[in-house]
């Protein structure tokens, strides 16, 4: 078995303040361990269900959070950002058994999550096919282009049950939840225990989690500032909804992938 872990920040137990996801912040160092142990645990699952091998994207901001000393040996990290439409999925390809998702967040116009955004602050939603997306939605749709099952997530609760109507047969762990700035946390060690345990449940139902791809994507993005929607708006195809809002149909989702590198 072959499996694929991509990991964020925002989604992790205890991070509730910016600061705490910028490296080089002293508040990072804590969030940063606490994220290196969550997908340790992710790692872990996967070994006791058979994994040769590992790939764990560190997929937050720098790219450069995740702890490598701590990862089993069969894990192979990726640092950094290979500036390709994948994104938080570089590297996926038809080779992998399984997908995991670990410390994910609700996306820009859900409010599970001080935190909540859409791969940056500027916009106040985005939508693909007419409904309101995460980040989740559009690395799902990046797996199942290569046929590769989505089996587990772990993050804020808002963003669990989210991705449950995507993916119904998805494993979740919820171990925050959010009201206006302040996060309900579970406990760091419980946290880990919950992620291990639920990671195996979704490793034995590869089947059950394959997503069914759409004929097109339509993505729309509502943006903060207007200039932000003017540049969008000379993407080619790109259509201006208003003064705010853009929207793109791709024929699939490396198209849709190309797009977002320069819309959003």
């Amino acid at each position: 078995m072959k499996v694929y872990i991509s990991a964020d920040i925002e989604g992790v137990t205890g991070v509730t303040s910016w600061k705490e996801t910028i490296l080089g912040e002293e508040e990072h160092k804590k969030a940063a361990w606490q994220m290196t142990r969550e997908v340790v645990s992710a790692c872990e699952a996967a070994l006791a269900c058979g994994a040769e091998q590992i790939y764990v994207k560190d997929a937050h901001d720098s790219a450069r959070n995740i702890n490598g000393d701590e990862l089993p040996d069969q894990v192979t990290l990726i640092r950094g950002w290979t500036c390709t439409p994948e994104s938080m999925m570089a590297g996926i390809d038809e080779s992998f058994d399984a997908v995991i998702f670990i410390g994910y967040h609700s996306g820009a116009g859900f409010d599970g999550n001080p935190l909540a955004h859409t791969m940056n602050g500027g916009n106040n939603f985005v939508k693909i096919n007419e409904r309101t997306a995460a980040e989740f939605d559009m690395n799902a749709y990046v797996a199942a282009h290569y046929g590769v099952p989505v089996v587990f997530i772990s993050g804020d609760e808002q963003l669990c049950s989210h991705a449950k109507e995507l993916v119904p047969e998805i494993e979740t762990c919820g171990v925050k939840w959010g009201w206006g700035e302040a996060t309900f946390n579970m406990n760091p060690d419980a946290a880990c225990r919950e992620i291990r345990a639920g990671a195996e449940k979704g490793l034995k139902k590869l089947q059950a989690c394959r997503i069914q791809m759409p004929e097109q994507f339509e993505l729309e993005i509502n943006y903060k500032e207007f200039a932000n929607d003017l540049r969008a708006s000379y993407y080619p195809k790109a259509v201006r909804l208003d003064g705010h809002t853009v929207k793109y149909t791709a024929a699939d989702i490396q198209e849709m992938m190309t797009a977002r590198m320069f819309m959003l």
